[in-house]
């Protein structure tokens, strides 16, 4: 088995235990048990423990939700709407780990996670601008990266206390949110007049990816 599947099945196998233990050693140990692996075998997948496992289990929702987006047809639907859709998949992906992302949400809102939790939210929207068909690579590119990673965070916390049936409020939330997105016209010239001056996060993550 290889390292990332190795990955896979040991975050799948902590992920029931993060609710009451945290992303901790706790969680690690309790996984690792209940798969038979040995301590010192998990600690070697997730040496860093919260940071490791957090970067891991978002990851594995951003590969759950691009297989979810291939196998469905959108070739009729209007790029917006296939962003729609992807970010509906994604939290649909998350559904059954609510609390473990609202423990990864708190973490990563710590000073010492703040890096990690930008990288980890860019990776989210690329991967969705990508799977939506977005050939862009002009200032575009950081520009709807910019404005779907504000629309995601904030649907992912109203997500969070939604307990509407079908999550049909946070559907609501997210097209209002798309919605004053597509109403902001001059925002690109304004940002591109500022990106000018100003260094862009965004870009600097990806040239960081590339190296």
């Amino acid at each position: 088995m290889d390292e990332d599947r190795a990955k896979d099945r040991l975050l799948l196998a902590i992920l029931p235990n993060v609710p009451f233990d945290g992303w901790s050693l706790a969680a690690i140990r309790a996984g690792a048990r209940s798969l038979a692996m040995s301590e010192a075998e998990a600690m070697a997948l997730f040496p860093s423990a919260g940071a490791d496992l957090i970067a891991a289990f978002s990851r594995w929702a951003d590969r759950a939700m691009l297989e979810e987006v291939a196998a469905k047809d959108m070739s009729a639907l209007r790029v917006p709407e296939r962003i729609a859709a992807a970010v509906r998949i994604r939290l649909h992906v998350l559904e059954a780990h609510r609390e473990a992302v609202r423990r990864g949400l708190a973490l990563l809102a710590l000073p010492l996670n703040a890096a990690l939790g930008l990288r980890l939210l860019y990776e989210t929207v690329d991967a969705m601008w990508y799977a939506a068909g977005d050939t862009s690579t002009d200032y575009n590119f950081y520009t709807k990266r910019a404005l779907l990673a504000g629309v995601v965070a904030a649907t992912t916390l109203y997500w969070l206390d939604d307990r509407s049936p079908g999550g049909a409020n946070t559907d609501a939330f997210l097209e209002r949110r798309l919605a004053d997105v597509a109403q902001l016209p001059k925002l690109g010239a304004r940002l591109r007049e500022l990106g000018d001056r100003l260094p862009n996060p965004f870009r600097f993550l990806r040239a960081a990816q590339r190296r």
